[in-house]
């Protein structure tokens, strides 16, 4: 099952939390904290403007980004989390 998005939504995989910390401690699941970096998986086709325009997406398929931390919904499809935002909701772009 896929979801596509509509207008200007966007569907991030989440990318996982912390193993342990920076000096070697492990972290129990409750104590580690979501991180706000997550892949696309899937964009909207973009946001249409008042004169009927569509203003093109930011953001394409399998790039890593940072979004605002409580922004968003969180869905389930085939046991798997997402989050669906909106493309105002990213903060930017991470590059390698």
């Amino acid at each position: 099952m896929k979801i596509r998005p509509l207008e200007d939504g966007v569907v991030i995989k989440q990318l996982e939390a912390k193993e342990k910390t920076a000096g070697g401690i492990f972290l129990p699941e409750a104590a580690k904290e979501k991180p706000m970096i997550g892949k696309v998986v899937a964009t909207g086709p973009g946001k249409t403007n008042d004169n009927g325009t569509v203003t093109k997406m930011s953001v394409k398929k399998g790039q890593k980004v940072l979004y605002s931390k409580y922004m968003g919904s969180e869905v389930e499809l085939d046991s798997k989390k997402y989050i669906i935002l909106k493309e105002a909701d990213i903060l930017g772009i991470i590059e390698d």
